[in-house]
């Protein structure tokens, strides 16, 4: 049986992906986004410029640092239950799901001479909200229920998947599951609250711990996503194995907890400098951690800081 393939990410070096896709297209491009749904500008070829535009300028950044690039998909609302919240059948969604892939691999095409080594993912969101577990589905659940977009992904020619604001263990089971079986490397990252657990309560290393225990390990590494570096910084505060199965980090510009950020009219970017200054910081305590990037209330900014301040200390 052919065996999954390593990613480039997974084998050193220093790796950039983007910030807030959908918070920057809303708040600082004035988009309407139904649902958060960015895949939908993949319909049109305006909106397929805007996201082009959009990731050109990380990888601008990443050009500029001399560090490689993870291009994420804007599928992370492409999946069922929310292609019918939209209107979006099914044939039209597995359409949109290849097509974001085929915008990535045109972008890696045209900056691979700029920027190497850059790797396609494909973004898999959760099936309800990404700070509220809701009723979660077994593992076995959200295997069947996410393995249509990850085929989608395996056929249009992603290097891997990438579970994004995962709240639940069994939903993060179920992708690399799917994953495992379209032979597609797959990273999972967890949504954390203030005091570092799931939103379920589940501290991270019991949740990182049991992902790898019905997987057989299978997931490429880890990430932790969706809230400001000083929410989880303690959570990693041990010596306990799975902390070094943490390879990424997408955090929050904010300090604000995910009801705050969802009760506030406005947009709480933070200070970048300070955010570039804090990513530092937890690679001179984390130094297996890889892939840095941004989630609300992020944009370029962000991670032009914290790619300056990062390869300082990775120098």
């Amino acid at each position: 049986m052919p065996r999954i393939p390593a990613l480039p990410q997974t084998k050193g070096g220093l790796f950039l992906t983007d910030g807030g896709l959908e918070t920057t297209l809303i708040f600082h491009e004035g988009i309407e986004l139904p649902h958060f749904a960015a895949f939908l500008l993949l319909k049109e070829a305006e909106g397929r410029a805007t996201l082009r535009a959009y990731y050109e300028r990380y990888l601008a950044i990443a050009r500029a640092e001399r560090l490689g690039f993870v291009l994420e998909s804007p599928t992370w609302r492409a999946s069922p239950d929310w292609a019918d919240r939209l209107g979006i059948r099914r044939d039209e969604l597995s359409m949109l799901n290849r097509r974001a892939i085929a915008l990535l691999q045109d972008l890696r095409a045209g900056w691979s001479g700029e920027v190497a080594p850059i790797v396609v993912s494909g973004c898999v969101g959760p099936r309800g909200d990404g700070y509220d577990p809701g009723e979660a589905m077994t593992a076995e659940e959200a295997c069947a229920y996410h393995r249509g977009q990850v085929a989608d992904f395996l056929v249009a020619g992603a290097d891997m998947v990438c579970a994004v604001t995962m709240t639940n263990t069994p939903e993060a089971i179920g992708v690399v599951r799917a994953a495992k079986a379209a032979k597609l490397p797959a990273a999972v990252s967890f949504t954390v609250e203030t005091d570092g657990r799931l939103p379920t309560g589940e501290p991270l290393g019991e949740a990182i711990e049991a992902v790898d225990a019905a997987t057989g390990a299978a997931a490429a590494y880890f990430m932790v996503n969706c809230a400001h570096p000083s929410h989880f910084g303690q959570a990693l505060a041990t010596d306990a194995p799975w902390v070094k199965r943490i390879a990424g980090v997408r955090a929050n510009a904010s300090r604000r907890s995910h009801q705050e950020l969802n009760d506030s009219p406005d947009l709480d970017d933070g200070d970048p400098a300070a955010f570039g200054a804090e990513h530092a910081e937890l690679l001179r305590r984390h130094g297996h951690i890889r892939v840095l990037g941004g989630c609300c209330g992020t944009d370029h900014r962000h991670v032009a800081a914290m790619s300056r301040a990062c390869t300082a200390v990775t120098a």
